[in-house]
């Protein structure tokens, strides 16, 4: 059970590994706070507080995956890239990380930077690319957009899931007997699933919000459709 928690506890992993990671969780969310300023106006401000409560509120509400014997919740940072940025959401999932570790007690207090690494900056990179990618592929219809919400979700998940594996082989505690392949598709089978209902909420949530108020989804407004250049006449014999 404790192998398969995206909330690293204490102990899992080891000190040396877990102040590394916590070191490159600081750097990243300080080139995050400087790069998110720009972003922020009248409208990502407000934005950004109701999106970090949101993602702490669904949070606490877990579903059972009974395949694999375990439960999962939303860990945000599809959401959070789709409606405030990548630089923007990485602070609020990471904002909701260091508030259930310390009040909560979800995931150790030492095992920050590394939950930090895999749910705010692994989870939120990797929706962001594919939500760019996405975004200049799909129309931009509400079926475009929701498609691209929950794909974003599902992947986001398998590949914060993926970054525990990595920290793992590097300082795990306990000895696996060289079966990290195991351990790896354990993680990724466990939270495919999760990453489904994950991709549910976000989709659903994020058409919503567009529906009501486009000008709020931060991926429309940033991710702009390619404008073709105008065709410049040609006068005079010029080239």
């Amino acid at each position: 059970m404790e192998t398969l928690a995206m909330h690293i506890s204490n102990g899992i992993i080891d000190g040396p590994v877990a102040a590394v990671f916590a070191a490159l969780a600081l750097a990243v969310l300080t080139f995050c706070v400087l790069r998110g300023r720009r972003d922020l106006d009248d409208r990502l401000a407000p934005m950004a507080g109701l999106v970090a409560a949101f993602i702490f509120a669904v949070q606490m509400l877990n579903f059972p995956i009974f395949t694999a014997g375990v439960s999962g919740h939303l860990l945000g940072g599809a959401l959070a890239a789709m409606l405030v940025g990548p630089w923007v959401g990485a602070l609020c999932v990471a904002v909701v990380l260091v508030v259930q570790a310390l009040v909560f007690g979800d995931g150790g207090v030492a095992m920050l930077g590394l939950n930090i690494t895999n749910m705010a900056l692994l989870g939120t990179a990797a929706a962001y690319l594919l939500i760019a990618l996405l975004l200049r592929v799909l129309p931009r219809t509400k079926a475009g957009l929701g498609v691209t919400a929950f794909v974003s979700a599902v992947v986001s998940v398998v590949v914060a899931s993926q970054g525990f594996v990595l920290q793992y082989w590097l300082g795990g505690t306990t000895d696996l007997g060289g079966n990290l392949t195991g351990l790896a598709g354990t993680m990724a089978g466990a939270h495919l699933l999760i990453g489904i209902g994950e991709g549910l909420i976000t989709a659903t949530t994020v058409v919503t919000v567009a529906k009501v108020r486009p000008d709020l989804v931060y991926a429309l407004r940033a991710l702009k459709p390619a404008v073709p250049a105008p065709a410049v006449p040609v006068a005079g014999g010029a080239r």
